[in-house]
């Protein structure tokens, strides 16, 4: 069959949910399909061992079909990669920023994968982190099911390449909100500059504005009376704060511009369009 017949499916994968988009790709297309199914923890077991049982159940059906996955920040480990002009290979790249990971996160950083954004010798890039263990037992699962995994990436650079054009300004704050996690990225000059990667135990809205104000005390070099912050939280699309609490929220999701149908939204647990 031509890759451009075949169905696809798109996956948010997180330790409480898995979303599941299957687009029908045949002569006669179908509507999309969309499965939302919660995930209960379990304490003796790893965060992503529920959520590995439940969509190997919703594809069961699946063989032959293209799937991609996107991993919950509650799943990776972000840490930025500075600036080096003397890296000159990517092998060389990757040590460096093996290094770097295990110096912000310690010797549990030896059994994760890591991945590397587009590389600027003058500008860094960000590394994130993903159990190799849960890599490879998804793409046991693919096999098993017998459908073509195309690619597994992280939500927070998945949604940074989505949004990254809306970007504006010498210095920009970028927050990213699903259930229980937030992640708040600093960019100077286009470069990154600074992720934090946090769980969430309060409201969403209280979390955000200390988080921002504890980010630009810290390692903003701009000091301004008003600063904007773009937000894409689709799981919470009416949020803002506070008109008097010195930040400006930018939302990111707008009529012209949905979030892509994998990604967490508000739906209730079940079967929804």
């Amino acid at each position: 069959m031509s890759p451009l017949l075949r169905d696809r499916i798109q996956v948010f994968f997180a330790p409480d949910r898995i979303d599941l988009v299957r687009s029908f790709r045949g002569i006669k297309p179908k509507e999309d399909l969309r499965l939302v199914a919660p995930c209960e923890r379990e304490p003796s077991l790893p965060a992503w061992e529920p959520p590995l049982g439940q969509l190997e159940q919703m594809i069961e059906d699946a063989a032959g079909v293209d799937m991609s996955i996107t991993i919950s920040n509650d799943l990776v480990r972000y840490a930025v990669v500075s600036a080096q002009t003397q890296i000159a290979s990517p092998s060389e790249l990757y040590a460096y920023a093996a290094f770097h990971m295990r110096e912000v996160y310690g010797e549990r950083a030896g059994t994760w994968a890591l991945s590397i954004s587009a590389w600027d010798p003058c500008g860094g890039a960000v590394c994130a982190a993903i159990e190799r263990n849960l890599l490879e037992r998804l793409g046991d699962i693919a096999i098993r099911r017998k459908v073509r995994l195309k690619s597994i990436k992280p939500y927070l650079t998945s949604a940074f390449d989505q949004w990254r054009k809306r970007f504006d300004g010498s210095q920009v704050w970028f927050a990213l909100i699903e259930t229980g996690r937030l992640c708040v990225v600093l960019l100077s000059n286009g470069a990154w500059h600074r992720i934090s990667n946090r769980r969430m135990l309060h409201r969403p809205e209280d979390e955000l504005l200390a988080a921002l104000d504890q980010e630009a005390l810290l390692f903003s070099r701009q000091k301004e009376e008003v600063q904007s912050v773009y937000l894409f939280a689709p799981e919470h699309p009416e949020m803002r704060l506070p008109s008097d609490c010195g930040w400006q929220v930018v939302p990111l999701l707008t009529e012209g511009k949905p979030a892509p149908p994998d990604y967490p939204s508000a739906l209730i647990f079940g079967r929804g369009n």
